[in-house]
């Protein structure tokens, strides 16, 4: 950070700027988290419910849920992650028990479990809670199926968590983040029908655009018969690698298709970002001074401004 660099090396960082490329780099990223350390983000008027979806598998989607929450509650703000992913990576990730005997996501999908029961608090970020999955939420597509209201559950669930919250005098929720599994199945359908934003996840790579078209039918199927309310509200580039020029197409494409959606914040490839959850945290508090720390919480703040 900047304030802690002693003031020979800032001094040596302005004079490199214009001549060195790796200094230029070092002094605009300092600059950069100059601008966002100790800021506190706006409240939203109301709780902002994000689905973080896309069917392509392995375009950051559990990293970007993770890193983005714990961004927005390191800022101040009271922030819950729903992970409906049988996988459980988000769970890993924010330090969360979710092994088979932990009472989980998939207790409050089929069994009616208030979500109040299955909620954890993420023990490395202060306002950051999270709702966990387990391995019995593999078979939750087909116990879904005949089950009252199948697509409607979650949503449900969250309405009476807010209610929850209020008569046990907790503040309200401001962000909640539900991370979903790379399909489209009852599980995502749920996602959708409990949240009134979409948080895409693009890879900056040949196939990014795969399959996006088919997410946009089937979230416009959403729209249609389940869910007026959602939108497609944020796009963001992730493992960005600015030393090809393929990255630098797939980033300009997108954003001419989705000029409005796009963040300007890009995350790069970075060895942290894939470090972090082996060590069960986020990269926020895991190197909280890196690049990919820093994109995620610029991205945050544009997701709070917006």
């Amino acid at each position: 950070m900047p304030g802690s660099l002693p003031r020979d090396d800032q001094s040596l960082l302005k004079t490199l700027d214009e001549g060195s490329p790796i200094a230029s780099q070092l002094a605009n990223e300092a600059r950069r988290r100059e601008r966002l350390q100790g800021r506190r983000f706006r409240r939203p008027d109301s709780t902002r419910v994000f689905t973080v979806s896309n069917q392509k598998g392995g375009v950051g989607k559990t990293t970007t849920t993770v890193n983005i929450a714990a961004a927005l509650a390191s800022a101040g703000l009271q922030v819950l992650v729903i992970d409906i992913d049988p996988q459980g990576n988000a769970s890993t990730a924010l330090g969360i028990e979710h092994h088979a005997e932990v009472e989980s996501i998939y207790d409050v999908l089929i069994n009616d479990e208030p979500l109040a029961d299955v909620i954890a608090q993420c023990p490395d970020v202060e306002n950051l809670v999270c709702a966990p999955a387990t391995i019995h939420l593999a078979g939750a597509e087909i116990e879904l199926v005949s089950l009252v209201a199948r697509e409607q559950r979650l949503r449900r669930a969250i309405e009476n968590y807010a209610v929850t919250r209020a008569e046990e005098g907790l503040p309200r929720l401001d962000y909640i983040l539900i991370d979903c599994p790379p399909s489209l199945g009852l599980l995502t359908v749920n996602a959708f029908c409990a949240a009134s934003e979409v948080l895409i996840p693009i890879q900056c790579e040949y196939y990014a655009l795969e399959g996006l078209s088919q997410l946009l039918k089937n979230i416009e199927m959403i729209q249609k018969h389940l869910n007026a309310d959602l939108r497609v509200s944020t796009i963001l580039l992730t493992m960005y690698d600015g030393r090809t020029n393929l990255a630098a197409q797939v980033a300009a494409e997108v954003r001419e298709h989705f000029p409005e959606q796009v963040l300007e914040a890009v995350v790069p490839r970075s060895v942290r970002i894939s470090e972090a959850p082996s060590y069960q945290q986020t990269v926020m508090t895991y190197d909280p001074t890196s690049t990919g720390a820093l994109s995620y919480l610029e991205a945050a703040a544009e997701i709070a401004e917006g």
